[in-house]
Parts: structure tokens; C-alpha cells; sequence
């Protein structure tokens, strides 16, 4: 029994994983309107996607805000792990790690009506924002995507050789330069795998941007939801297989760029 019941678990997982993935594929190339029944293949849908305006113009908004709170992310998030890793004891620590972890157990509701809240409330008494839009949702995102940086920044600069830091500061570098000098370069991997992670949860989120948004600043997740909620049209399966291609191309390329350092390493 123990034999062929480990092989039969995995495959029945992939399959649940996998085969909605394929099906929303094949179905994204019928011509039918109706997704669930075979009409032919074409490829309709995809020039009916393209012509859709509100789409386009909710996944440029999505890649904005993606693109610039993972950065600011990977920057607050990078300065908290360091202050964090670096100082033993300094006073406000306690509240620092709990204002860095907070979101990362915080449920999104919450995040996102606090967030709210606080636009309501900052725009009442100082004049900003000026509403809620695209600058609202980068705060927003920005906000909880920092806590994620900073836990895998964190991580990776407790398992660095101190040893370095210590050497470039006896041959007479700066704080500054042995962190831009030495620190940096080494946890570069770390900070790129933030960045990713933060542009991913970004790019995928519902609900805070749901708070925070206003007229005209809809992301891609929130006009997907509404039109979903009328019932799946086939222009949105072919959505999702544009960035199912653009995940599986990215990943091709992840996967050749670490053969080939391993190879150069060899």
C-alpha cells in the first residue's frame, strides 16, 4: 500500500493544482462565448482583450503601483532588517519589531479599513492625499509588502560572515561604505527575491486596494473581480493565459540563469 500511495497523492495534488490552470488555457482559444462549451478554436478573445480599454488600462495602473511599492518596499524593508540585525539593544526596538511583523499576521480587512481610515483622517486635517487613488494604493501596498522584505532581508543578513564587515572597517571604510561596499553586494540576492515577492503580492492584491482606491484608480484584481462576479467571459481566460505566459517565461529564464551560474561555478 505504501507503494503506490505516496505516487497516487502527488499526482491527484498536480491535478487539482493544475488542471483548472489548463483548462482556463484550451478554453481561452474557443470561439464560443459561453466558457464551458467547446465552440472551435480561435483566437477572438485575444483581439477582444485587447481592444478592451479597462483592462489595459487597469493592468498599466497595476504594474505602476507593483513597480514602485516593491521598490520603496525593498528599501524601508532593507533599513528595518539592518537596524534590526545590527543594534542589540536600542530604545523603541520592542515597537519597531512589532510594527515590521504586524502586517505580516494582520488580516487584509483590517489592514486595508485602517488604511482607510487613516487617508480619511490625514486628508481632514492636512490636505493629503487629496482623495484616494493611485498614491493611496502605493502606501497601501507599500505598507504591507515592507514586512515580507524585511523578514527575508533579516534572515539573510543574520547568516552573514560578519567577519567582512569587521575587516572593512580596520582598514578605515565608513559605515556608509561598508554597507554599500561589503553588506550590500552580499545580500543582493536577498533584496531581489524581496523585490519579487513584494511586485507578486503587489500586482495580486484585492482587498486593501479595495479600501484605499477611488475613481479612475481601479487595479487589475478589482476589474477582474467585477466582471467575474457577472460571470467569466472569455476575454478574462485569455488574460489569464497572457500572464500565465509571462510567469512560465519568466521562470524558464530563472531556471537557464541558475544552470548557468552553477556551470561557471563548476
Amino acid at each position: 500500500m505504501r507503494g503506490w500511495f505516496l505516487p497516487m497523492a502527488v499526482v491527484v495534488g498536480f491535478v487539482f493544482l493544475y488542471a483548472p490552470i489548463i483548462s482556463l488555457v484550451v478554453f481561452s482559444f474557443n470561439e464560443s462565448r459561453l466558457v464551458t462549451v467547446w465552440g472551435g478554436f480561435s483566437t477572438r478573445w485575444y483581439g477582444e482583450l485587447l481592444r478592451d480599454r479597462q483592462i489595459l488600462g487597469s493592468a498599466w495602473i497595476s504594474l505602476q503601483v507593483a513597480f514602485a511599492s516593491a521598490t520603496l518596499a525593498t528599501i524601508i524593508g532593507t533599513l528595518g532588517a539592518f537596524v534590526l540585525t545590527r543594534f542589540s539593544t536600542f530604545t523603541g526596538r520592542l515597537l519597531l519589531t512589532g510594527m515590521i511583523t504586524a502586517p505580516l499576521v494582520m488580516p487584509e480587512v483590517i489592514t486595508g479599513l485602517s488604511l482607510l481610515l487613516l487617508f480619511v483622517s490625514m486628508e481632514l486635517s492636512l490636505g493629503w492625499p487629496a482623495g484616494r487613488g493611485l498614491t493611496t494604493i502605493i502606501i497601501a501596498h507599500t505598507t504591507f509588502c515592507a514586512a515580507f522584505v524585511a523578514v527575508i532581508a533579516q534572515s539573510r543578513l543574520r547568516s552573514m560572515d560578519e567577519s567582512l564587515e569587521e575587516a572593512a572597517r580596520d582598514l578605515g571604510a565608513g559605515p556608509v561604505r561598508v554597507f554599500f561596499d561589503i553588506t550590500l553586494p552580499v545580500i543582493t540576492p536577498a533584496l531581489v527575491a524581496g523585490w519579487l515577492l513584494a511586485f507578486t503580492l503587489s500586482l495580486d492584491d484585492l482587498v486593501i486596494a479595495s479600501f484605499v482606491s477611488g475613481p479612475g484608480a481601479s487595479t487589475l484584481p478589482m476589474v477582474i473581480f467585477s466582471k467575474v462576479r457577472l460571470g467569466v467571459s472569455p476575454d478574462i481566460n485569455a488574460l489569464a493565459t497572457i500572464i500565465i505566459g509571462f510567469v512560465l517565461i519568466a521562470v524558464l529564464i530563472a531556471g537557464w540563469l541558475m544552470r548557468r551560474a552553477l556551470r561557471q561555478g563548476g
